[in-house]
């Protein structure tokens, strides 16, 4: 049996979906837009009056980690900024992890390379 190998969050380099817009307003939010495609997204769009595009807007902190995402900076950079911006929060590493899992679990952001060389 393979031993699995164990993967360092730290050293991964994510990077945003090209095909997902987005834009920032004038505080600095960042409203993440997700267009529905495919045919099940047309029946529900018709027949049950879903929106084409949902828009997700971030919090401070989301906002900021995503302005930050730039395909060049890891986890371990992104956590360093997020530590000097907001140094009263609380398990800011682990916060920072879950926000990226849940960015790459909904296809919001890709890993550019697989790990960092």
């Amino acid at each position: 049996m393979r031993k699995k190998e164990e993967k360092n969050y730290l050293d991964f380099v994510p990077a945003k979906n090209p095909e997902i817009e987005y834009r920032i307003d004038d505080s600095g939010k960042v409203t993440v837009l997700i267009e529905w495609k495919g045919f099940y997204h047309k029946i529900a769009q018709r027949f049950f009056h879903r929106p084409r595009v949902s828009e997700i807007a971030l919090d401070e902190y989301g906002s900021f980690v995503w302005v930050l995402i730039d395909g060049r900076k890891d986890v371990h950079e992104l956590s360093q900024e997020l530590e000097k911006k907001f140094p009263k929060m609380e398990n800011s590493l682990a916060r920072l992890i879950k926000f990226i899992e849940i960015l790459k679990d909904n296809h919001l952001i890709v890993w550019r390379e697989e790990e960092k060389k």
